[in-house]
């Protein structure tokens, strides 16, 4: 019988103060806005302390709570933008340019997910396998894709 880990306080609170920028980057570039990405993030960290005693301890701490952020973020876009979310998402500052914003926005969903938790939190695959529910391998063949797209759609505006 496996006993459920939990997580602490302490152990939460720690994440959040080390991170906070990170979660709020990430946040943010789903959100669409510098204030919604931060709510999320807030909203992500009270769910973890509710929750703190589900935490099973398979993965690391940092990916459950990254998933409780992206799932808040993602939320927020739901009721605050609820048609046309992709649309909507490209005429929003999320610390794009206007051309990369752009091109970013018109990916598939978890391709702009697997991009912004490499590259705007810094994990790794196995964090952003954690986090997102996929293998490794899914994580690798994901950002090649996007990779390819953003190349693709790069070479078309420059013509």
């Amino acid at each position: 019988m496996r006993v459920s880990r939990g997580a602490s306080v302490a152990e939460l609170e720690r994440l959040y103060r080390a991170d906070f920028p990170r979660f709020v980057r990430v946040a943010t570039a789903v959100a669409g806005n510098e204030e919604s990405g931060a709510d999320a993030v807030h909203d992500a960290f009270v769910q973890a302390v509710r929750n703190r005693r589900s935490y099973r301890g398979d993965g690391p701490l940092e990916a459950w709570v990254w998933r409780m952020v992206v799932n808040a973020a993602k939320k927020r876009v739901s009721r605050e933008q609820p048609s046309a979310p992709e649309e909507q998402t490209a005429s929003h500052e999320n610390g794009f340019g206007d051309p990369v914003r752009s091109l970013i926005a018109s990916l598939p969903e978890q391709q702009r997910l697997t991009l912004f938790l490499r590259y705007y939190a810094d994990l790794d695959y196995e964090a952003i396998a954690a986090t997102l529910g996929v293998t490794t391998g899914t994580v690798g063949a994901t950002l090649n894709a996007a990779h390819a797209a953003l190349r693709s759609s790069l070479k078309e505006a420059h013509r």
